[in-house]
């Protein structure tokens, strides 16, 4: 059960990154869904390698929403197609 709850979380969070960057981003549901998971686990990595979350914790809400735009920025300039959908 907690693989679509996982699931859920990453569209929800996925979508709003989206949303929130400029520019031409892959489409699909699956796609939006594996951003916003790895938006997480950066959001999370990130967090603890700064000393914001110990062992055990995972990021909150907004950190994986900052971590997916940085996912996206980060697609979007190593394709080099920002005007052109992927």
């Amino acid at each position: 059960m907690w693989i679509v709850w996982a699931a859920l979380v990453g569209l929800v969070i996925g979508f709003i990154a989206r949303l929130l960057t400029p520019g031409k981003h892959p489409s699909g549901v699956i796609v939006t869904m594996v951003v916003g998971i790895a938006g997480s686990v950066i959001a999370t990595i990130g967090g603890r390698a700064a000393g914001f979350y110990h062992s055990g914790e995972r990021a909150g809400f907004i950190a994986s929403i900052v971590g997916a735009i940085v996912l996206l920025l980060v697609l979007q300039a190593l394709s080099g197609n920002r005007g052109r959908r992927w």
